[in-house]
Formats: structure tokens, sequence, C-alpha cells
């Protein structure tokens, strides 16, 4: 290779061969080798290529010289270029065409094979090719014998080949192909080919060029984007200067067949429609406008006939999509308010222009009618929805959803397929566009109600194959992308209404087809529906998952019949359905039998019931023929039972008769008698049919029981329930048979005595719940014998629900021997026994627990056979479970310490242990009518101590599995010791119960997950309330804490991390310090901590979990009751929760008698007590805690939040203010109101202070009265006074209070309506007139016969407020205030802890009165504001011009005028003459020196300042100013230009400034000022730069600032106008890397002004 430095030797001589016209040599050397070096590096050396300058090999090229690639690019288009000057030569007339052809070929091989050279070749050598084309096109060039015609359009054709190969292949090679065609376009638009037909290729001609242009306008890349655009503007103007004629002919007929115009606001609705010039606007529309006027899109709105043609449509477009990419918020609205709708309006034809319109698909894009339209107008929907702006993104959705689809024609369904599929879906999942999602419950919004329609108007005109795709294709988007709650709520939506049968019948339009050669099935449509329904579980609010299945059961049931599925895959979409939505009076349960029976009533017949009654045979004989396919395992049994659960729930719900059951009732008969013959057939036959009875028997159960709690019939005769037992019970006797060959397993001599050989998937692994260490064979005998005690189990279980002992006697005494066998059995040294052993001890929890649920006499009869020698008269010994319980404890305890278990099944184990024991435990309970435990205990007080002492060793060790039991363990026996052997239950003391709470503490942190059902489980079981009511619990003797006191608080500073866990907890303890109110005196500290508590976290998730766990209902069910459930129930999501059920608990408190009837003294008067001791301690922590008191804090801050808690809790226990405390709680209260408070906190402090004035009238003279006399109090605290003042007279309960406390409280407020403090003067006003209003008869001044002063001051007063317009408006607006003021109710918990307006969402605080009063006062403050400063503005721009003129002689004349310090007066004696002149001499020399001096330090300070002058006028916010005045001075900037100076005497401005303002020169220049003072700087040499972020702007570390510049900074929100944009000379950005995409002002200011003094500094 040849060095560079060669290269540039031979551009010279390529120069010099030009200059003397030696083109000839060039192409017999210079040219070959350039070629040769080129296609070397493209490894193409050994393809012989059509070449007309040679051909070559590689034995002819290995001792060659090669350039490099770049220069020889570099070398042929300066060959090019010198052949293209020289061409009139004959010489070069034979040159040119071969060079042509050779640079044409190369330029396409560069292009085809991606050379790593290739963007020197686009950019150097493409251009010259094309006019090297352009210059011989028709000339003849001749290859191998072979001639070709050069033709330009020819080369253009392979020229776009390669760029649509150059399209998908990524984005920097998206944007070669752009600049190629970009290129192509260019030389296209500036020369026409000499002789070509033009119709022979064009580019723009071609459908797939539209497609490319329309992918980049939409790619995520800004480059590509920015390529796309100019492409496309090129591509129009060549399109359409050719043309010119078409179109005019086309715009004429399209103008011919809308001679009637309707009114845009018809058409677009929503965000498209033009507002009236006569309506109102916001201060929003009104910028908008402002800015809309600024780029002529206004005056476009006025056209009549605007998007008649295709240029005015392009032209619309093109304005649109750059709003889009460069300008803010406002502008963007603006263009879209003024011009959407007129793309929208040109789509409306009538039906005879249709031909016109569907001509040709590509016309259609090109000209932008009909279908065009939407195909661009879906571009500008796509990069809106994806813009980095919010407000514009759900701007475009708006505009978008909430047209009048309906009015428009099917318009809808013109709306590309690949946009609804895409970016609508992925914008429906932004939850900017749902902020009204799940307010008030209501799981809908305004864009989801937008999309219904929009999906609903787009697939109407579907055929129902198109229609079926596109539903699969919506529910498919569930399946890829991760839908959050509202997006997959929208999906559902959008799903239901895609999903309608009927199509709307125009006889203009055909029905449309969307989806060639695409289909579907409705299996796969079922599954895709069913991933809907799945991701919907993920969001466990029961409400929101109702409403998902509900739309997702509507479109199944709309597309897809049920008898046209399978019924596998039937079953396998309902499961996923949840099943308290199906079960009996489910509220989907309607539905979905609707569906199954295709809307008829009868369907004995249908071929679902056949697939149904057919199912349990096919489920039996299923895989039970084949060797080695009789053994099964854990797995198995588990997945057919899946299998035959979802059967049984889908029988229910589709079988409604009686004779709709014989066939099944019959299987069941005929598979239950020959139970020993399946088994000999197949050991898989038996354990099927019993999980499939198990499963049919459940389900029975659980209809029943859902029949009974919600009264509803379960579709099932008594009949049909009698003859069920029948056979079932007929079944359990050969079923008992049948189990008690199969549970000799667990007790084999063969199996017990000897390790077996375990499988090579088993042996060496820890084991689990389905993986068993025993043989295939054990494993398959074990379960069969587990599924076979199951089965009895639950047959009895169900038949008691109905009638005891019905023909069980066998089938009891057989479970109690077979109980009383396992546990009476020998532990086992071998894994083998061992793992037999804990089968048995699997299948007796079963047993136990379906014996305990109807515990009764007769059936301990039964499990005592043996010892009924004891029995005297028929009645059972005390104790009569101990031996049993006893035996149960030893054998299962020896087996766990054993060691021939694994670990992980010594943990199964023990969950099955704490299972039978809560089974045996919960038997005393579940006795039958309470017989059994009227004659005798269950348990003696030895067993239960033995128990409980086993529990408390276990808790510590307990996995996570088991913890739900051994808790449940835990409530039991503390039941049972304290409520039957209260006497004897010595053992029950302090330190036993610490024991217990410390372990349950170990057990309750080792638990990763804060479940809802293990910590009600915790609650309810420690803090049992069977133990609460003893006050040992909470203070034993010694000043120690007792073990209720130590667990309460770890659990309330653990609440802390989990909502839930604090949440359940003040449930049960609200409950459980009502039920014992003298227990309270001890929590005061904890009950504090809980009236203060907030988190931010939010457990939506806990009301989901209590709909769908039962167990988490069932535990949480066990808790001590709210006060007030109904109340507190609203706040169950929310970190109010333990406010309001405190809160809720004191109010209960005061009124004890009145609520709860038989109350007794001792109960009452402890209530009282505490709700004392915690008013005091609240307001001791207000007065002294460093937090609550603070007088300085940020509104919403964490003290602001705390202070708030606190006094909305004070409020509530006003009622416990009485005589002995009065004056302890007025004085910390008066203190309170003296400090500064927000008024959110303030309110709080009044109406708790109203409170005690109205209950203690006397106080109102002693406290109140003189505090008006205090002219030296703070006007906050003034208005706090006022308003108790004025309350306390509106609502005195008694007549002769009210006159009393008018008379000795209104002379003393009337003072404050002259109140310097505007706020405190409209508050006052406010209040004394509804005091006058009201009150005014009982001031007696009507009944004097003469008007006395008194009198006429009153009435011109009462007169005054009531008519002024002023007044009356601040008292219109605050009208409704006065009507819901109640101080009762506002010390309530209903009050308190419930907005009275809409928008207190911080801490339920409501607007205060105060906060209104202030609010109206600065609105209209603003609008004199504003008046005033346009007036200002309008002076200040006409004199601006004449102001500059005369600033210089202006200067000269301020250092010649200065004020003389000596007047010569004329009664000065000539005498005195020549001592006044010295003097006079002394003086000027000192004054000028002064003068001098003073000019120098001025010189200096000018030389020493930067030439950057910082121009906020934009600028309106306080704290943004005062930073930028600092930043400036200290970088020496020369001066600060802002709209008003007046704000330099504001104290915020001069506290953030620190006297930046007196070192710094600040210039007034108004907004309407800015572009004259910016023409006026750009005169004296000032560059303009804006600090935006624009298309074009520059990053500020690549920028170089000129020495005099302007820096112009834009609005906070909005940025810099765009007039003024179009008028500065560069814009500047600051590089960012996070995801926020903007800075404040100030900050990007400092930023800025750094960057140019560093710059300024580094160049000096």
């Amino acid at each position: 290779m040849l060095p560079n430095d060669m290269g540039w030797v031979i551009l010279l001589l390529c120069g010099a061969s030009s200059k003397y016209n030696l083109l000839k040599v060039q192409e017999e050397t210079l040219i070959p080798l350039c070629l040769r070096s080129i296609y070397s590096d493209m490894g193409l050396m050994t393809q012989n290529y059509d070449s007309v300058l040679y051909h070559w090999s590689i034995t002819d090229s290995v001792e060659q010289i090669y350039l490099q690639p770049v220069t020889a690019i570099h070398v042929l288009a300066s060959v090019a270029a010198s052949s293209l000057q020289k061409s009139g030569s004959e010489l070069n007339s034979k040159i040119v065409p071969t060079l042509a052809w050779e640079l044409s070929t190369l330029v396409l091989k560069m292009l085809k094979e991606l050379s790593n050279y290739v963007v020197t070749a686009i950019r150097v050598l493409f251009p010259v090719v094309l006019y090297l084309i352009d210059e011989v096109s028709g000339a003849l060039v001749c290859v191998h014998g072979k001639e070709y015609k050069l033709s330009w359009f020819s080369f253009l054709s392979e020229v776009w080949e390669c760029c649509a190969a150059l399209f998908p292949l990524g984005n920097l090679e998206r944007l070669h192909a752009y600049s190629i065609l970009v290129l192509s376009l260019s030389f296209l638009s500036k020369s026409v080919p000499n002789g070509q037909n033009p119709e022979e290729f064009v580019i723009v001609d071609q459908k797939e060029f539209w497609q490319e242009i329309r992918k980049g306008l939409v790619d995520r890349d800004s480059l590509v984007r920015k390529k796309a655009l100019y492409l496309l503007k090129a591509s129009l103007n060549l399109y359409f200067s050719s043309a010119a004629t078409s179109i005019v002919q086309l715009s004429n007929d399209i103008g011919s067949h809308s001679s009637t115009r309707t009114s845009l606001a018809c058409m677009t609705g929503g965000n498209g429609t033009v507002s009236s010039p006569h309506v109102t606007m916001t201060k929003r529309e009104r910028w908008a406008s402002k800015e809309a006027k600024s780029m002529g899109i206004e005056e476009a709105c006025n056209v009549n006939e605007s998007c008649s043609t295709s240029q005015d449509r392009w032209a619309v477009f093109i304005l649109l999509y750059e709003m889009l990419e460069e300008y803010g918020t406002h502008l963007v609205e603006s263009a879209w308010t003024h011009q959407v709708g007129l793309l929208i309006e040109s789509t409306r034809r009538k039906s005879q222009n249709s031909q016109l319109m569907h001509t040709c698909y590509k016309d259609n894009l090109i000209h932008m009618r009909d279908l065009g339209v939407f195909y661009w107008m879906a571009v500008l929907w796509e990069r809106g929805l994806c813009h980095e702006n919010p407000q514009v993104r759900c701007l475009i959705m708006e505009s978008c959803l909430q047209m009048a689809w309906e009015e428009h024609d099917c318009c809808a369904c013109k709306v590309p397929i690949d946009f609804v599929l895409g970016p609508l879906l992925r914008g429906l999942n932004d939850v900017v566009h749902h902020k009204d999602f799940g307010i008030g419950g209501a799981y809908n919004s305004k864009t989801i109600k937008g999309a219904t329609k929009f999906f609903s108007e787009f697939s109407c005109q579907l055929i129902s194959s198109d229609r079926l795709f596109f539903v699969w294709s919506l529910a498919s988007a569930a399946r890829h992308d991760n839908f959050g709650r509202a997006g997959l709520m929208a999906l559902s939506f959008c799903i239901a209404s895609s999903s309608c049968r009927f199509s709307k019948q125009k006889s203009e339009y055909n029905t449309c087809v969307l989806f060639k050669d695409k289909f579907t099935t409705p299996v796969d449509l079922l599954d895709a529906l069913g991933i809907v329904i799945e991701r919907s579980k993920q969001h466990f609010n029961p409400n929101y998952r109702l409403q998902v299945c509900e739309k997702v059961l509507e479109a199944a049931s709309s597309l897809i019949s049920a008898t046209d599925v399978q019924l596998d895959l039937l079953l396998h979409f309902l499961s996923a359905i949840p099943r308290e939505f199906t079960d009996i009076a489910g509220p989907l349960r309607g539905i979905v039998q609707k569906w199954l029976g295709n809307g008829s009533s009868h369907m004995n017949n249908s071929a679902l019931i056949k697939e149904l009654s057919e199912f349990p045979i096919k489920f039996v004989e299923h895989g039970s023929s084949g060797e080695g396919l009789d053994l099964f395992d854990d797995e198995d049994a588990l997945a057919w039972e899946y299998e035959a659960q979802r059967w049984a729930h889908m029988f229910f719900l589709v079988f409604l008769e009686k004779q709709q059951l014989e066939r099944t009732v019959a299987f069941f008969q005929s598979h239950g008698s020959t139970l020993h013959d399946l088994d000999c057939n197949s050991k898989r036959r038996p354990i099927k049919f019993v999980i499939l009875m198990i499963s049919f028997v459940e389900e029975l159960r659980r209809g029943c029981r859902k029949s009974q709690e919600t009264d509803f019939f379960p579709g099932l005769l008594p009949s049909s329930h009698e003859k069920l037992m029948s056979t079932f019970v007929s079944v359990v006797e050969n079923l008992v048979a049948f189990a008690g060959t199969a549970c000799s397993v667990f007790w084999s001599e063969d199996n017990m005595g000897k390790d077996s050989e375990l499988p090579s998937s088993i042996k060496g692994k820890l084991g689990g719940p389905s993986l068993r260490r025993l043989t295939s064979s054990l494993t398959s005998s074990v379960l069969q014998a587990i599924f076979a005690m199951k089965a009895i189990t639950s047959v009895l279980s169900w038949c008691r629900q109905f009638k005891q002992d019905y023909h069980l006697k066998n089938s009891s005494n057989f479970l109690w021997n077979f109980s009383w066998k396992v546990i009476r059995s020998p532990t086992c040294n071998t894994e083998t026994g061992a793992e037999l052993q804990l089968a048995a001890f699997e299948s007796l929890s079963h047993v136990l627990k379906s014996l305990s649920t109807s515990f009764s006499s007769l059936i301990l009869g039964h499990a005592f056979t043996d010892q009924r020698a004891s029995q005297s008269n028929g009645v059972l010994e005390k104790s009569s479970l101990d031996l049993f319980v006893l035996g149960f404890l030893e054998s299962i305890n020896s087996l766990l310490a054993d060691g021939a278990l694994s670990r992980s099944r010594r943990a199964v184990l023990m969950s099955w242990k704490w299972l039978c024991v809560e089974s045996l435990l919960s038997a005393p309970y579940n006795a039958v009518g309470g017989e059994y435990l009227t004659h005798c205990h269950a348990l003696s007080d030895s067993t239960l101590r033995s128990i409980f002492l086993d529990i408390v060793e276990s808790l510590e060790h307990t996995g996570e599995s088991s913890v739900l039991s051994i808790l449940k363990c835990v409530r039991l026996v503390l039941g049972l010791a304290k409520r039957h052997h209260k006497a004897s239950s010595s053992w029950l003391d302090s330190q036993t119960v610490m024991q217990l709470v410390k372990s349950s503490w170990i057990l309750h942190e080792s638990c990763n997950k804060r479940r809802v059902a293990p910590i009600a489980a915790l609650l309810s079981a420690v803090i049992h309330r069977d133990i609460f009511s003893d006050s040992e619990m909470h203070d034993p003797n010694g000043g120690q804490k007792g073990p209720l006191k130590w667990f309460i608080e770890k659990l309330l500073n653990e609440g802390a991390k989990s909502p839930r866990t604090i949440r359940l907890t003040a449930l049960h303890l609200t409950g459980l310090w009502l039920l014992f109110p003298e227990t309270v005196k001890y929590y005061i500290k904890e009950l504090k901590l809980l009236s203060l508590y907030g988190s931010v976290a939010f457990d939506e998730d806990f009301e989901g979990e209590l709909s769908e766990n039962q167990d988490a209902r069932a535990e949480v069910s066990m808790l001590a009751q709210s006060p007030d459930k109904e109340f507190t129930e609203a706040f169950i999501n929310t970190e109010l929760y333990a406010r309001a059920s405190v809160a809720v608990l004191f109010y209960r408190f005061a009124n004890f008698p009145k609520v709860i009837e038989g109350i007794s003294a001792k109960d009452c008067s402890a209530a009282v007590y505490c709700g004392k001791l915690f008013l005091l301690e609240l307001l001791d922590s207000a007065v002294n805690d460093k937090d609550i008191s603070k007088e300085l804090y940020k509104k919403y801050s964490s003290v602001h939040r705390r202070k708030v808690r606190a006094w909305q809790m004070i409020c509530v226990l006003s009622h416990f203010v009485e005589g002995d405390i009065v004056e302890e709680v007025t004085s910390k209260l008066h203190l309170c109101l003296y400090r500064t408070n927000l008024p959110a906190v303030r309110q709080y402090l009044e109406t708790f202070a109203i409170q005690i004035y109205l209950k203690f009238p006397d106080l109102v003279e002693q406290q109140l009265l003189p505090i008006f006399h205090d002219y030296a109090m703070r006007t906050q605290a003034l208005s706090s006074y006022v308003f108790i003042a004025a309350n306390v007279i509106l609502h005195s309960k008694e007549l002769t209070l009210q006159i009393k406390h008018l008379k000795g409280l209104l002379p003393s407020v009337i003072p404050l309506l002259t109140s310097h403090h505007h706020s405190l003067r409209g508050f006052t006003q406010l209040l004394v007139h509804r005091v006058l209003t009201k009150l005014w008869p009982l001031l007696e001044l009507d009944n004097l016969e003469v008007k006395s002063f008194e009198r006429r001051c009153f009435e011109e007063l009462k007169v005054y407020l009531a008519e002024n317009p002023d007044c009356a408006r601040l008292r219109a607006s605050m009208e409704d205030f006065f009507d819901n003021f109640d101080p009762n109710k506002s010390s309530s918990p209903a009050g308190v802890f419930s907005s009275r307006h809409e928008g207190a969402d911080f801490e339920c605080v409501p607007v205060s009165l105060m906060d209104r009063v202030v609010d109206f006062l600065n609105e209209a403050r603003d609008d004199l504001r504003h008046a005033v400063a346009n007036d200002l503005a309008t002076i200040k721009s006409e004199s601006f011009s004449s102001l500059n003129s005369n600033v210089d002689d202006h200067v000269k004349d301020i250092t010649i005028d200065f004020q003389k310090k000596i007047t010569l007066g004329m009664e000065k004696s000539d005498s005195d003459l020549p001592a006044l002149l010295l003097e006079m001499e002394k003086e000027d020399q000192l004054f000028s020196s002064a003068l001098q001096s003073r000019s120098e330090a001025l010189q200096r300070i000018k030389q020493s300042q930067q030439n950057l002058i910082l121009v906020a006028s934009f600028l309106d916010r306080i704290p943004n100013l005062a930073g930028l005045a600092r930043t400036c001075e200290v970088f020496k900037v020369s001066g600060l230009a802002i709209a008003d100076t007046s704000v330099l005497q504001d104290k915020q401005f001069q506290l953030i400034s620190v006297t930046a303002e007196k070192w710094l020169p600040i210039l007034e220049v108004p907004v309407n000022s800015v572009k004259a003072f910016l023409e006026k700087k750009r005169h004296e040499s000032y560059s303009l730069i804006g600090l935006e972020q624009t298309a074009n702007s520059t990053s500020l570390d690549q920028f170089s600032f000129p020495n005099k510049s302007v820096l112009v900074l834009g609005r906070e929100k909005e940025g810099i106008p765009v007039d003024i944009i179009h008028m500065l000379d560069a814009c500047v950005e600051i590089p960012q890397l996070g995801i926020i995409r903007s800075l404040n002002v100030h900050v990007s200011g400092a930023i800025a002004v750094w960057e140019y003094t560093r710059q300024q500094r580094s160049l000096q």
C-alpha cells in the first residue's frame, strides 16, 4: 500500500492532468489503479465484473500497487469532476461514458456489499456520478462486445433497489439510504435528464418508497426522523412540481363534490374543535392562541377552502409534525386545536365520490385523501404518543380517541392497522392517560371510554375471520408486553368492544377485509384470552379482576361457540377465571352458563353435555393400559386432581336438572362397587376414580356452603341430594374395604424393616412435599391409601351437613381404629419405614379434620371402644381425649427425633403434626349443640400445658408452611386453658406467656413475606382476648413490661416497615380496647404512635388478598372487630386506617352509655380517664415535641403531616375535656394558637377551641375577650380568634348565650375590618357579614324609635358588606363552607377523616376558609397586576425607542450636572469674600479628586465585567430571578434584564440574592419590549444566543460563545417563544444523560453563564 501522503500527490497529479487534458493517460493508469484498490478492499478481485477498462485476475494483481480506498474514491471523484469540465472535446466524449459506466457500477457494488467506505462513496463519489450519467445519458457503452445504453432512470431504479435492501438492516444503513435518495431527488428537482421519458422510473411513484418514509418519520432516532422529514419535503416538491396540472385537475374534481361544508366543530369533537372567538378562553388557551398567531396558524383556519388540495393537506401535516418535533406543549396544542380538524374534514366525501377515492392506494398516499389522510395522521399520532412531554401525549391521545368517529362515515376503519395494534395499544398502557383511573373504586377513565368507542367503530366493518384475527392480535399483546393496571383494563375493554357481532350496514361502503392470508382459530383466540385473565391476577383487587374477566368473557361468548372447542381446552380456559366469580351467586356465573348453553335453556342433547357426561369414563380409563404405566407419583396425582376439579366445577355450571345427573350417578355406582376389580386391572384406575369422587363431593360441599352463605338456591333439588347421598354412602362402604387393604402398606413388615433402593431421580436429593423418598411402586401404593382415606372423610363431612351419622357408624369406627393404629405404631429406624409413617400421619390429618368438624359423645364413644368400662351412666370420664392426644404427641415427636427422615421431610412431617393438633384442639369447639362440653372437659389441664410447651419449643424453628397451623394451635390452647380451666390454669402466668411471645416474635421475623393470614393469626393467637383482660399481662408487679405490652411495642415498631402489619394490629387492638377499657392506660404511647402513623407505601393488595385467600378471610374474622367496622373499612387500603380506628375507639369511649347498653360504671370511668390521659399526652407533644411544636416547616413535609395527624386526633378527643383539666388544656391550646402554623393545621386548632368554648361558655368572657385587646398579636393568630369568636356566636345552643356572646365579642371584632393586612380584613368581613345576617334581630336595633348612632353604623356596615361587589364575590365563593361547617361533626371521626371538598387528598384535610380567602384575594390581585403591567408595558414600549436615542446625551448631561455645595447669598459682605473663595477652591479640589477616583473605579469595574448580558424577562418566579442575579454578580455579567424591577424590593428576592442587586446592573425590559431590546443589542454587535432545546440546537460543550453575547432564557415551562427563537443567531442546549428531560431555568442559566466564563478565561 502507498502511504497517505502519496495519495495527495496523486490528487495533485490528477489536477495537472485535467489542466493539460491528459484524461487518456488517467484512463490507462490512474483510474484502473483506483478501481483495483477499491475492489481489492471489498474482496471482489476474484470476480469478473462488467468492466470496460480492463479485466483482472489474482495472478495479475499480486505485485500491483494499491491506494487507500478513501484516497482512491477522492481521486475518482476528482477525475470525474475534471472530465465534466472538459466534456466538450471529442476525446472526452468517448472517455466520459466509459467513466460513468465504471463509477456507477462501482457505487452500486459498494452499496450492495456495504463497503467500509460507503459513507465516503455516498458523500464524495455519488453526486459526481449523478452528474456524469446526466451528462452522457443515452450514450452507448461497449462491454465485452455488447452495447449498453446509459439510462439515468435505469441507474435510479438500481439505486432504489439498493436502498430498499438497506432499509431493513438498521438505522445506520437507513441513514445511508436516505442520504442517497435525498441526493437523487435533489438532482431530479434541478435537472431533467436529456431525452428521457419521466414515466420510465420515478422513485416517488413507488408505494414502498412512501412506506419507508413513514417508518423513518416515527423512528426513535431523531437523526433518522430529520432525514426522513427532509426526504419527504424533497419528494413532495419533486412530485407536485412535475404533476402540477394533474393536481389542479384533481383538486377541482374533489371540490365539486363538496358543495356544503360541515362545521369544523361538528367534525372534530374533542381537541379538533375550533373555538369561537367569543368563547371565554383560559390562560392556557390564550397562550396557545398567541403562539398560534406568531406561527400564522390561526389565519389558516379562516380560509374557507383550507385543505381542499393535496398541497394544503401536506402543508398542514408538515407543520404539525415539526411542531411535535421542535416546540413546546402550548404550541403543539395550538397547532392541533387549529389544524388537525382540517385533515379529518378533508376525508368526508359523499358516496358518489367513492370511486375516485378508492382508485389507487398509492395515489391516496401521495395526495393524502381518503385512506391516505389517516395513513399520515397515524404518523402524527404515533410521534405524539411517544413525545417526552406527558401533556403532549395526553393531548394527542385525546385528539385520537375523543373524536366523534361514529359521525365520520366509517373513518375509524381507515386508520392503519399497524398503528392500532402497535403505538395506540402501547399508548393506552401509558399511565398519564388514566389519571382518573381507580378513583372511588371505578376502574375506568376518559381514555378507556374513548378507546372503547374507537375500537367498536374500527371493527364494526370487519368480516368474521378478520374480527377473529383482530381480537386475537389484541389479546396476544398481553403475552408480549407488560401491561400495567390501567393498560390491562383498557386492553380488556378494547377486546370486548371489538368482539361485537353486529356490523353497521352502510350502502356506500363494503365490508372491510384487513388481514389477507392471515387467520386464526377459536382455540388460539381462547388461549390468548386466557393470557389476559392470567395477567389480571397480578393485581389483587377483586373488583379490578372481575371487570377484566367480565370483558374477556363478553369477547369469548361473542366470537366463540363453546361447542367448537374441545372440552379440555374449555376447562383450561374456565379454570383461569377466579372461582369466586363463577361459584354459586358469583357475578359471572350467569354469563358463563349462558355461553356454555349457547343461550338455550334445553341442553340435554347438546354436544357439550355429552362430553361432560363421558368425561369420567375417559378420565379413569385414560393411560390405564400398557406395561409400566401403572406406577405414578405425587405430580401425577396433582395433575389428576387439577383436571378432576376443573371438570367438577364445569359440571355444576352446565348441569342444572335432575335428569342430567343420572349418567354420572350411574358411573359412581358402577365403578364404586368394583373398586377391587379396578385395582386388579390397573393401579391407576382406583386412584383416578377416588380423585374424581373427591372433586365431585368437594364441589357439592362448596356449592352447599355458598348456598347457605348467600341464600341462593344451589340448582340441585333436595331429592337429588338424597339420591347422591345414598349413592356415595354405598360407595363408601366399598371404599372402606378398599382403604383397609390399601392402608396395609403403612404397616407392612416387608417394607418397614429395610431401606429400599431408591430411583436415581430421587437418590441423594433432599426431597419435598411431592418427592417422597420411596420406590416408585411404594409411592403408588402410598398415594392410593392416602386418597382412599381422603375420599372417605370427604363423603362423611358432606353427608353430615344434612344429617348427622347418616349410616356412617362403620365408617367412623374404621377411621378411629385407623387413628389409633397410626399413633400406636412403633417408630422405625429406617428411612423407608419413616417415610411410610409420615404418609400414615398425612392420612391421619385428613381423618382428624373430618372427625373434629362434628364432634359428639357418640363419635367419641366410637373412638374409645376399648375403654367403655370407664364409663358410668353413659357419661365419659373427664379429659377423655387425653390418652389419644398424648399418644399422638409421643408417637410423632419420636419420629421427628429419630433422625431417619431427611431435613426437608421432617419439615413436611412437622406441618402434618400441627394440622393434626389443630384438629384435636378444635374438636371441643365444634361439639354438636355443645352437648359434649356441658358434661366433661375434652382435655385436662396437664395435657393442655404439655401441648403449650411443645408449641413454644417449636415456634422458633417452624417453617412457613406450618405457620398458620401452629398459630391456630396457640389460639386454641389458650382459649381452652382460660375458658374451661380457669381455676386450675395456674401455669398460664406472665412468665409463661413471655416465653410464648418471644418465640412468636422470632417466628414473625423469620417470615419473609408479610401475608395477611399469618399476621392475623399471630395477632389473634398471641394477643388472645382471653388473656388480654389480665392486667398482669400488661404491667406485672415489679415495674417490668408485661408480655403483651412487650409484644405490642415490637409489632408497632416493626409496623413502620409493613403497612399491613400495623393496620391489622390497629384493628385487633382497638377491638380489644373497646372490650377492656381499663387496659388502655397501659398503651398511651402506643396510641400516640398509631395516631401519628403514616406510610408512603400503598397496600393495594390487602383487600385483594382478603377476597382471594380463604385463610386470610378466616384469620381476619378471628380478630377483635373494629368499634365501627362500616366506617373504618373505607380506609383499609390506606395509611389512614390506624388513625381512623383509634379515633373511632375514643369517639365510642366518649359516648359509651349512648352506644352500648348495659356498660358498667367501671368501664365508663376507665374510658373517660383514658381519654383525658391520651388528650393531655397529645397536647403535651403539640407544645413540647421537637417536630410537632415546630413553627417553620414546609408544606406537605413530614412535620406538616405529623402536626395535622396530632390535631386531627385532638379534635376527636375534645369530648373528654372536663372541668378538672380545662385550664391545662386551654393554656396549651392558646400557646399553640399564638405560634405560626399552616392553615391546614390551624383549622383543627380552631375547631378544638370552638368545641371547648361551646362546652364552657363562661370561659369566653374570661379568656377569649381579653385576647382581642392584645393589639400586638400576630395576624395569623388574630384570624384564628376571629373565626373562633364568630363560630362561638353562631353555634351557641341557647339564645341567651348567643346574645351574650354577640354583644361581648362582636365589638372586639369590628375594628379588625380596618386591618392593614388584606387577608385578615377580607376574612373578618366575611365572618362579620355572616354573623350580622344570621343574628341581626338579636341586636335589638330595630326596636329603637329613633335611629341611634350605633344603629346607623351597624346598618351601614351591614348594607356595605351585603352589596359591595367584591365582598359579594368573596362571599359567593365561600358560601358552601358555612353551610357545611358544623363544630360537632368536624370533631367526629366522620368529619375529620372525610374531606368536605373535592381534591382534599392530603391527610383528608379540606381546604380551610383562610386558604380560600387568600386564594381569592391573590387572584383578584393578580388580575389587577396584570392590567397594570399591560398599561406600563404599553407606555414603556412607546418610550423605549426615544429613550434609547437620548441615552448618550443623557449620560453626558449627568457628568456635568451636579449639585452645587455653596450658593452665594446677597447678604454676604465683601470682607468675607476671600475666605469664601478659598473655601470654595478647597472644596472644588476635593470634589474633583473624588469625582476622578469614582470615574476610575467605574472604569475598572466596567473593564473587569464580561461582555455577557442575560435576558430573563420571560421569568416570573422570584426565586429563579434572585438566583440568577446572584449568579450574574458572581461571574461579573455586564447586565441582567428582567421584566419588572419592582421585584428587587421583595423580601424573598433579597433573601436569596444576598445584596447581588446592589452590585449588578439590572435592566427593566418588559416582555413586549424584548424584541426591540434584542434588535438594539444586535446593532451593537452582540450575538443573540438562546438557551433552548430545538431541532437545530447545539450542545453547550460544543458551542463557542462570541465575546459579546446576549443569552436569552425562556419561561419556566414553555421555554422561549417562537417569534423570539426566529430572531436568534443560535440556540444551545445542555447535554443530558438522565431520564428527566429538563433542568430548572436558574440552574440552566447558571451552567450556561459558567460555560461562557470558562471559555473567555481560557482565551485570556
